[in-house]
């Protein structure tokens, strides 16, 4: 049996519709945009994007949350590639963008492929590895970073799922973030079933720019995918590998949108200011929970790319 053709972003294009909201230094193009490639992982292929930087010092791995992939990052890799000595890869992480497969996936195979993917990306050339995670990606660099060598992690926010407060925020009903997890034993015989993430996550929040988030919501690829019940139910069951209190692993910066309407920045500090390591948390002015406002954007590259320096 042949293997099943794999597409690429030169025919799924919906990410070029994302460009307008980006200054023009920061857009791709189908003649200009990140190189593809595949790992492979798990039985999986997982599609990546990297803007190579051969001479760079160190990596910086961009990880997308339950409303991205990859590809919908790229303006923020050009940004850092343009402003620091780096080496940017975005993956689309398992269920999401170009990788697809047929069983359903854990949340916690999610931990494990960042993980194996920064130890392979450490085996192919010993470069240093930094984190970036957005929005429910910072919780899972978080983790990664827990467990793995990495040189640094920056997160927008950090969003601990077994608080019913930031449960409230996640859900698009209040009420859904009220239900205690551990009681979501009944729906395992039906964790194959695949939902619209739009029906639990509040999407609406998604960025402060009304045409933006609805182009988010109905992108198949990011916010307007379908998700298995068993994903849902293991992150919402979560608890990362080590308590803020223990982590000193690695220095963390936190650029947080000050004015996200989806997750408050007093949710994300409840955790950050936990946290044992070194630690510096900047505030991206106007910008919401996917940042593309002024002073905000700029803001944040230069806060990364600072921190990456």
């Amino acid at each position: 049996m042949e293997p099943a053709r794999r597409s690429t972003y030169q025919e799924v294009t919906r990410w070029l519709d994302y460009q307008r909201f980006y200054p023009a230094g920061l857009r791709s193009d189908l003649d200009d945009a990140p190189a593809e490639e595949w790992w492979r992982w798990r039985g999986l292929d997982v599609h990546l994007d990297r803007l190579a930087a051969p001479d760079a010092p160190v990596k910086l791995l961009l990880l997308h949350g339950a409303g991205g992939y990859g590809r919908m990052l790229a303006p923020y890799a050009r940004m850092l590639a343009q402003l620091a000595p780096v080496e940017v890869l975005a993956p689309d992480l398992p269920g999401y963008g170009l990788t697809r497969g047929d069983r359903p996936v854990a949340y916690p195979e999610w931990i494990d492929c960042v993980a194996d993917l920064v130890a392979a990306e450490r085996a192919r050339d010993g470069r240093p590895v930094f984190l970036l995670g957005a929005s429910m990606g910072g919780m899972l660099a978080y983790s990664v970073a827990a467990t793995v060598d990495v040189a640094g992690l920056v997160v927008t926010c950090l969003l601990d799922p077994r608080d019913v407060t930031a449960r409230m925020r996640m859900t698009r009903l209040p009420a859904m973030g009220r239900l205690d997890p551990s009681r979501l034993g009944p729906v395992r015989p039906f964790e194959a079933w695949r939902i619209p993430m739009r029906w639990i996550a509040n999407m609406g929040a998604m960025s402060n720019d009304a045409a933006l988030t609805a182009l988010v919501a109905a992108d198949p690829s990011g916010g307007g995918n379908r998700v298995a019940l068993r994903f849902l139910r293991t992150f919402l069951t979560s608890a990362p590998p080590v308590e803020p209190e223990a982590f000193t692993a690695c220095p963390v910066l936190m650029t947080h949108p000050a004015e996200d309407r989806w997750t408050p920045v007093a949710l994300s500090r409840a955790f950050f200011d936990r946290i044992a390591a070194d630690k510096r948390l900047v505030l991206l002015e106007r910008a919401g929970h996917l940042p593309v406002e002024e002073p905000g954007l700029t803001q944040l590259g230069q806060a990364v790319s600072e921190f990456v320096s």
